[in-house]
């Protein structure tokens, strides 16, 4: 299996850890002082605690735990965070209340899941034309509901 360097920059964080034997996300945890509360749309950047050394050719995606998501309707403001390979930082997680309820998160909670995943890299190159496709321009639903 391969390794993340991964440094605590604050004594309370949790390395990320699999839920499950086949878990393709690792949890990340929150570490703050004391209880946060979102009020009904708001957005709060949340510490982990954690910077990573991500490997080049690679990238940390961030992704709600459906659990919080759809239970508590705490999920990344972004939809899908994104740690570059030369982000040295903390990773941070800005976590958005969807809900009509104010809801609250403690330190210690997993609050987003990890997926660290290839990527390429490519040179955009303009050009007058593009090559045709059954589906053409049809976009958002063209090819159909079922």
């Amino acid at each position: 299996m391969p390794k993340i360097a991964v440094k605590k920059l604050d004594e309370r964080a949790v390395l990320p850890t699999y839920g499950s034997e086949f878990a393709a996300g690792a949890d990340l945890y929150a570490v703050t002082d004391g209880d946060v509360e979102f009020a009904p749309g708001e957005t709060k950047f949340i510490h982990t605690g954690l910077a990573l050394e991500i490997p080049e050719g690679y990238a940390g995606l961030i992704y709600a735990r459906s659990g919080l998501a759809c239970k508590r309707s705490l999920a990344p403001a972004n939809k899908v965070g994104v740690v570059d390979s030369d982000y040295r930082g903390e990773v941070m997680v800005a976590l958005h209340n969807h809900s009509n309820t104010v809801q609250k998160i403690a330190s210690g909670e997993r609050i987003a899941q990890l997926v660290i995943a290839p990527f390429l890299k490519v040179e955009y190159e303009q050009a007058e034309e593009l090559g045709n496709t059954v589906r053409g321009e049809g976009g958002f639903g063209s090819t159909g509901t079922k």
